[in-house]
C-alpha cells in the first residue's frame, strides 16, 4: 500500500472523476473512497479510463454504518464493488465501530469471509478505538492491517498508535493537516520557512516520518501535486518533536462512541 494516498471524502461526484484523474496522472496511486462517500462510480470510471493497469493502482473503500451485520455488510460489498467496476478491492474497512449497534463483529467476519474469497485483499478498520481493537482481535481469526483515524499535530493519537504498532497495525490518518486548521500554527509556519516548503508539506512529511499512512483530499490540481511532493526533504529530529510538543488532543471530527446512528 503506497504511504501517500488521495482521499476523496466530500467530494462531489461531478468532479470526483477528474479529481482521481488528476491524482493518478501526478503519480498518486492510492485512492480511498467508501460507500457513504457518493463517489465510487465516479472514481471507478476514473480508474478504468487512467490506462494504468489495474494492478499498479490500490483501492479502499468502506462499508457504511447503515450495513453493519454479517449479510448486509456482504451486500454493501457487492454494491461497491459494482460501482467501482473492479474484480477485487485492495483494502476493504469498516467506516465506523457503532458500538451502540453491537454490530461490528459480525460485520468484520464479513470482511473475512471476503478475504478468504480473495474479493479483498487485506481488510481493516476505521474510527476504531482501543477497545473496539481488543474485542475485534478477540474475536476473530484474521488480523486487521489498518485503523484509518482522525490524526493530526493537534490530535496526534500516540497511545492508539503505540498499541496499533505493537499489534502490526499501521495507523492511516484522515484528515492529516486537521482540514486547514493546524496550518497557521507559529511551529508549522516557521518550520515551513526553514524547509523552504508549504505548512501542508511539513505536516505530511512529518505523518510519513512517523510512518503513518495518509490520504490528504483536495480538488484543486496544484495542491494535488504539492501534498504529493514530500519525498525531497526530510525533517530533523528536533523538528520532528517541535511538532510533536503542539499536541492540543484535539479532536475535530466525530467521537466514534456516541456517534449518531445513521
Amino acid at each position: 500500500m503506497p504511504q501517500v494516498g488521495l482521499g476523496v471524502y466530500l467530494v462531489e461526484p461531478q468532479v470526483a472523476k477528474s479529481t482521481v484523474l488528476h491524482a493518478l496522472k501526478t503519480g498518486y496511486r492510492s485512492i480511498d473512497t467508501a460507500q457513504f462517500y457518493n463517489n465510487e462510480k465516479e472514481v471507478g470510471e476514473a480508474i478504468k479510463e487512467s490506462g494504468i493497469p489495474r494492478e499498479e493502482i490500490f483501492v479502499t473503500t468502506k462499508v457504511w454504518n447503515s450495513h453493519h451485520g454479517y449479510e448486509e455488510t456482504l451486500e454493501a460489498f457487492e454494491e461497491s464493488l459494482h460501482k467501482l467496476q473492479l474484480d477485487y478491492i485492495d483494502l476493504y474497512l469498516i467506516h465506523w465501530p457503532m458500538p451502540m449497534k453491537n454490530k461490528y463483529v459480525d460485520t468484520y467476519k464479513a470482511l473475512e469471509t471476503l478475504y478468504k474469497a480473495g474479493k479483498v485483499k487485506a481488510i481493516g478498520l476505521s474510527n476504531f478505538h482501543i477497545d473496539h481493537i481488543e474485542h475485534i482481535l478477540s474475536h476473530c481469526t484474521i488480523k486487521p492491517v489498518v485503523n484509518q483515524v482522525e490524526c493530526h499535530p493537534y490530535f496526534q493519537q500516540n497511545e492508539l498508535k503505540t498499541f496499533c504498532e505493537q499489534h502490526d497495525i499501521y495507523l492511516e490518518a484522515w484528515s492529516p493537516l486537521s482540514r486547514g486548521a493546524v496550518l497557521q500554527d507559529e511551529t508549522i509556519v516557521k518550520l515551513a520557512e526553514k524547509y523552504s516548503k508549504s505548512p501542508a508539506q511539513i505536516i505530511l512529511r512529518w505523518h510519513i516520518q512517523r510512518n503513518t499512512i495518509i490520504i490528504p483530499k483536495s480538488i484543486t490540481p496544484n495542491r494535488i501535486e504539492e501534498n504529493f511532493q514530500l519525498f525531497d526533504f526530510s525533517l530533523d529530529e528536533e523538528d520532528m518533536q517541535r511538532i510533536a510538543s503542539i499536541d492540543k488532543n484535539e479532536r475535530r471530527g466525530r467521537e466514534p462512541n456516541t456517534m449518531d446512528m445513521i
